[in-house]
């Protein structure tokens, strides 16, 4: 987030560097309460809504639950997984984000003023620099701000982009990932091992984050854009924006620190699911 939508930062390493000076070891945790306390909904509802979307996609058209899908079929369950996860994903994202730019500055980073004296004496334009506030306290605060000032659809904003994201994004998550699954397994017949699962699962997310960083760096920028410091109108004039201050480099920022992340989230996430959905289908 702090590279995507933050300023002054060189590179990974020069951010990591700045975050911990200024805020130690706690501001790289800024903003995590919220989406701890969803993540376990957030992926029941993802990975329920896409194995439920494969058992109705193969009733329909192999009259069979159970008959495996075809790479169309995965296709067409994962985009429409995408677009589930947006609904529940965007306000969790969106606070996060905004909490996560609370080094940002709150008001107006510089206030020109000018004034008269008694004697119409001209006070020369000067500039005040305003330091950086809080402006939220908490995830609550967070969201009981935004609806106060910005109504519901202010918790959704940047899902525009984040549905660029995340719809060829589940994409590229959940095909890589039955690929995998299928060249690691040793025979046609066989259930993938454990470790099969893992590898298949963390090269996936690896692959579904990098091939999403253009995507995610402008979701990342709509949602930190504040009202009091509204900078993008929509999607494309952030886009546009973006790309003529910076360059179209801009839009590959934090592509390592995704590829990294992705790998052990993914890789946990698909064996945990794997072995939950053999553990209850044994009962």
């Amino acid at each position: 987030t702090r590279l995507q939508a933050g300023k002054g930062y060189k590179n990974t390493l020069h951010c990591v560097l700045t975050i911990y000076r200024k805020e130690t070891v706690a501001g790289f945790f800024k903003g995590m309460s919220f989406p701890l306390a969803s993540i376990t909904v957030y992926n029941s509802v993802v990975f329920g809504f896409f194995s439920n979307t494969q058992r109705l996609i193969s009733n329909y058209r192999y009259g069979d639950g159970r008959h495996p899908c075809g790479m169309l079929d995965l296709t067409v369950a994962s985009m429409l997984t995408g677009l589930v996860s947006v609904g529940l994903g965007a306000p969790v994202d969106l606070v996060k984000i905004r909490l996560q730019m609370q080094t940002q500055t709150v008001l107006a980073e510089n206030l020109h003023l000018a004034g008269n004296v008694s004697s119409g004496t001209n006070i020369p334009l000067r500039s005040v620099n305003i330091p950086s506030q809080r402006l939220y306290r908490g995830p609550i605060h967070c969201i009981s701000s935004i609806l106060q000032t910005e109504g519901l659809q202010g918790l959704y904003r940047g899902a525009g982009a984040m549905i660029l994201r995340d719809v060829p994004g589940y994409v590229l998550y959940f095909i890589p990932y039955t690929i995998f699954c299928d060249l690691l397994k040793p025979d046609a017949t066989s259930s993938p091992h454990p470790c099969s699962i893992w590898l298949a699962g963390g090269l996936a997310g690896s692959i579904s984050w990098v091939t999403a960083t253009p995507a995610d760096v402008v979701k990342s920028r709509m949602q930190a854009d504040t009202q009091l410091q509204r900078k993008y109108r929509g999607i494309l004039h952030c886009i546009i924006h973006s790309y003529k201050t910076e360059g179209a480099q801009v839009f590959f920022r934090g592509a390592s620190v995704n590829a990294i992340r992705g790998f052990p989230m993914s890789a946990t996430m698909f064996l945990t699911y794997e072995l939950s959905l053999k553990f209850f289908r044994s009962l």
